[in-house]
């Protein structure tokens, strides 16, 4: 073997090891989680595990157009929670005293369609100011954040009091807590299919339609779309569009699954959204992810999450695996795109 021949072995084997080594990393920590507990590794614990998964897929496939697009979405969390909370509140029963409203409980959907749309509207906003105003989605998210946060704590404070919602009615909880009985052992939720039927309109949306190659082609090189002729801001603001409605809808069931809500709902799910669409392939600088790859890092990351809690991790250490996890992440990114 000359040494050309030797470099480019050792370069492609060093660009393998580089490409799959968080995967390395992330297979090694759910073996040493199931050293402590082999009973991880168990049917009631996979269903679990992508019940949790579920909720996390809806709100990944919304923040992952935004990152395609080469943005990102902070204020995702406070939009699931006011979703949440104002679904919630409307959702209460009849019987129950501390209720937020005292009228007739409205039919299902009529609060889930409230709860999208206000969602949608911040999400919209903040399309807005990031597409015509040109001002960074970092910094656009970061002030929707506290926005979006202040709106929920108002609303939280001043129509329900302040007490946490919950006792709702049977048709939301069998809505968002359902499942269908598969064998003694296992069972799909509800939620879980909403999650796969999510999953293959956003996948249809990114690979077969003009919008998806708009998109693509706007986180690849912006000034490039626009002078093919793709009309950049009506695209960017139908994407924020879907993550508002994504994040709407995956409120409305999280505060159903969970039986409750309050003000702080949603916070901090914006990072493992965002670092499970890393984990999962999309890239940061935008023009690259797929939805499987989101859907196979949402559920990597909820098995860690769930396993780090399995065997009674401190939640303080949790999140220095995540964080970790995250910058691990961002860095083989960064060494792909250096590589191209």
């Amino acid at each position: 073997m000359s040494v050309k021949e030797w470099l480019i072995q050792r370069n492609g084997v060093r660009g393998l090891l580089i490409d799959n080594a968080l995967y390395m990393i992330i297979a090694a920590l759910i073996f040493i989680i199931a050293a402590f507990d082999i009973s991880f590794f168990s049917i009631a614990s996979f269903n679990a595990i992508l019940t949790q998964s579920s909720t996390r897929l809806i709100f990944a496939c919304g923040v992952g157009g935004i990152i395609v697009l080469g943005g990102t979405d902070l204020a995702l969390g406070r939009c699931v929670g006011i979703a949440g909370v104002i679904a919630a509140s409307m959702l209460q029963s009849a019987s129950y005293s501390m209720r937020a409203f005292h009228f007739s409980p409205l039919p299902l959907f009529i609060p889930i369609l409230i709860a999208m749309a206000v969602a949608m509207a911040f999400s919209l906003m903040q399309g807005f100011v990031v597409s015509k105003l040109g001002v960074p989605s970092f910094i656009a998210s970061l002030g929707f954040q506290l926005l979006v946060f202040g709106c929920c704590s108002l609303y939280f404070n001043v129509v329900c009091g302040a007490n946490p919602i919950s006792n709702f009615t049977p048709s939301f909880v069998r809505f968002s807590q359902g499942t269908i009985r598969i064998t003694r052992a296992l069972s799909i939720s509800y939620i879980m299919l909403y999650a796969i039927v999510i999953c293959f309109l956003i996948g249809f949306i990114w690979n077969k339609t003009i919008l998806g190659k708009n998109m693509f082609a706007i986180g690849g090189n912006r000034e490039a779309a626009k002078v093919s002729g793709v009309d950049v801001h009506r695209t960017m603001m139908i994407v924020y569009m879907i993550a508002g409605l994504l994040y709407g809808f995956g409120g409305a069931l999280e505060a159903g699954r969970t039986g409750s809500a309050i003000s702080a709902m949603g916070q901090s799910y914006e990072l493992d959204a965002i670092a499970a669409c890393v984990v999962g392939g999309a890239s940061m600088r935008g023009g690259t992810g797929t939805v499987t790859g989101i859907a196979l890092g949402v559920v990597i990351f909820q098995i860690i999450s769930y396993g780090l809690i399995y065997i009674g991790i401190s939640p303080d250490l949790q999140y220095v695996v995540k964080g970790l996890i995250i910058l691990i992440a961002v860095a083989i990114d960064t060494r792909k795109h250096i590589r191209r």
